[in-house]
């Protein structure tokens, strides 16, 4: 488990007043986000409260300079890669210099300039995305899904011994707020002869975490348990979008292909690793008779984290109303998931697979027991044979055009004030 320090104490407040209490970035979290600024190269900030900093405007003002130069011109840098090549102890001392700085009145004339209020700022990705894996590390999602298909044996053999995953495309990757369009592909209905090309009818989405990686290891150096943890730089929210039944004709024997590359939206946030230390919980006990990890995957002092997400739809019906987003489902991460941050690093590196900063792991969708915990709409209606029923009367089997999907999370833990993510959030646009 992460220790904790004078940035995680549950006294200390800002001199940002919107920050005391805030509901996602009271000074405790400072999560990092990379800001797009029309016809400028943009840059990075942290957020606090209502404002976000921009850190090239703070360190002109004098801040940061007990950081090293390397540190700084990573900061003045207008994604996180080159912080994220640090070591992972630079990466605690820029947190706590921004938290000592941000609670000390002392710093507010100085720093209050580079204040910018979070709703004037546009976003672009945090990082220069490398590569990404998505997992399939829910085993109630896994169970639920299985089921649907296969319901003598809902869990393939392998699952209880080895994360699941599957590589992603980076290049499709986008940021909260950027609309997705319905995408096109094959489809084959069961009662067909031969299948068809055309816009997708089963539009998913599906409600993950996103982990950042920091450091290196060469090609052929594996990622070692003891080291997996500190290769996590921070999580972000992640809505890995689905055609599910494009997904049903082509997954066999190879699995996800293009019902998933058109698109992936992430949260703009990064909540590091260390913000989160207060919310590292023991994974729970894994389930009588079932096998105990085998050594590479037996990580030291593992930690999953105590983080409650939430999905919410707003149909274009309701927000021409100015109808509030209706919550489609909740779930608590750390019992929900039955492979750790820590084993899906460990794992992904244990071939000796060359992880570098700025890559991105999907933990795979996140599922609870019960209906209202289920992390996407095959599971939420079952295939769409049991609709979900919305406030005004509405149905969704799966997402139509026009609908926005929010996803939200706030980590939270006895003695510890809780934290958010700000919301990852898109919009479905017709078909092409």
């Amino acid at each position: 488990m992460s220790s904790l320090d004078r940035s995680h104490d549950p006294a200390r407040s800002s001199w940002v007043v919107s920050a005391r209490a805030h509901a996602d970035f009271p000074i405790q979290n400072l999560p990092f986000a990379s800001l797009k600024q029309e016809g400028l190269r943009g840059g990075l900030a942290v957020a606090i409260g209502d404002d976000v900093l921009d850190l090239s405007m703070a360190i002109a003002a004098g801040w940061g300079h007990g950081l090293g130069e390397p540190v700084r011109t990573a900061l003045a840098a207008t994604q996180l890669n080159a912080l994220a090549s640090r070591p992972a102890d630079e990466w605690r001392e820029v947190r706590l210099a921004l938290s000592d700085a941000l609670s000390d009145p002392a710093w507010a004339d100085r720093l209050r300039p580079a204040l910018k209020p979070a709703r004037s700022v546009t976003f672009q990705l945090p990082f220069h995305i490398h590569d990404y894996t998505d997992f399939y590390a829910s085993l109630h999602h896994a169970t639920n899904v299985g089921a649907m298909f296969r319901p003598d044996n809902p869990l393939l053999p392998n699952y209880k011994w080895v994360p699941i995953g599957y590589h992603g495309r980076s290049s499709s990757i986008v940021v909260s707020d950027v609309p997705v369009r319905r995408p096109q592909g094959q489809v084959k209905a069961p009662d067909a002869d031969a299948p068809t090309f055309g816009a997708s009818r089963s539009l998913d989405y599906e409600l993950e975490l996103g982990l950042f990686l920091g450091g290196r290891n060469a090609l052929g150096e594996p990622v070692t348990a003891a080291r997996a943890s500190s290769r996590i730089f921070g999580f972000c929210l992640l809505n890995d979008w689905s055609a599910r039944d494009v997904q049903s004709w082509e997954y066999q024997p190879l699995g996800p292909f293009l019902a998933k590359n058109f698109a992936t939206t992430i949260s703009p946030w990064v909540v590091t690793t260390d913000a989160l230390a207060p919310f590292h919980v023991a994974p729970p006990p894994r389930p009588s008779g079932d096998p105990l990890p085998l050594p590479y995957l037996q990580v030291p002092d593992d930690w999953t984290l105590a983080i409650e997400l939430e999905v919410l739809l707003a149909t274009a019906a309701m927000r021409g109303r100015g109808d509030a987003p209706a919550r489609v489902s909740q779930v608590d991460f750390a019992t929900a998931m039955y492979w750790t941050p820590s084993q899906l690093v460990t794992h992904h590196g244990s071939n000796g697979c060359n992880l570098s900063p700025g890559d991105l792991f999907g933990t795979g969708t996140i599922s609870g027991p019960t209906p209202d915990s289920r992390g996407c709409l095959l599971e939420r209606t079952r295939r769409g044979s049991e609709p979900w029923v919305l406030p005004d009367g509405e149905t969704r089997r799966f997402l139509e055009d026009g609908d926005r999907v929010i996803m939200r999370a706030h980590a939270r833990h006895a003695g510890a004030v809780s934290i958010g993510f700000g919301d990852c959030t898109g919009v479905v646009l017709a078909a092409s």
